[in-house]
């Protein structure tokens, strides 16, 4: 017989979810604590969607006051509520790892881009007199 029969023998409740990797979600998961529970939301982009069956999961990662943190969720699971899509993403790829070394480069806003023309600060001074020394 199969384990997975053995562990799930009504082959588990699963949420029918249309997301895959690249993917924004926001994914609502139950939390018990002190006897009560509560539904708090997780929100991010989809890196993997692995297994099948009822040991299908789902991971996601957000960049949360600069520290990457990654969730995976069972869907089968009782924690999970529900997921909503908030933005279809196109990726060429099923995993999507190379999200993790990109936390600093992609979150860091260049300093040519916050001087701009409605703060009323002209861009650089020095970078306009050395392109000028550089024309002569």
């Amino acid at each position: 017989m199969d384990w997975l029969k053995l562990v799930h023998p009504d082959g588990g409740r699963r949420l029918q979810v249309g997301c895959r990797p690249g993917d924004q979600v926001r994914v609502w998961s139950r939390i018990q604590e002190r006897g009560r529970a509560r539904v708090v939301s997780f929100e991010g982009i989809v890196l993997r969607m692995r297994g099948a069956g009822p040991s299908k999961t789902l991971t996601v990662r957000r960049v949360t006051f600069g520290e990457g943190v990654e969730r995976v969720f069972l869907l089968s699971g009782p924690t999970l509520e529900r997921i909503e899509l908030v933005r279809r993403g196109t990726v060429k790829r099923s995993r999507l790892y190379y999200l993790r070394t990109l936390v600093g480069k992609s979150r860091i806003v260049s300093k040519e881009a916050e001087i701009g023309p409605e703060t009323g600060v002209q861009a650089a001074p020095a970078a306009e007199a050395a392109s000028e020394s550089r024309a002569a």
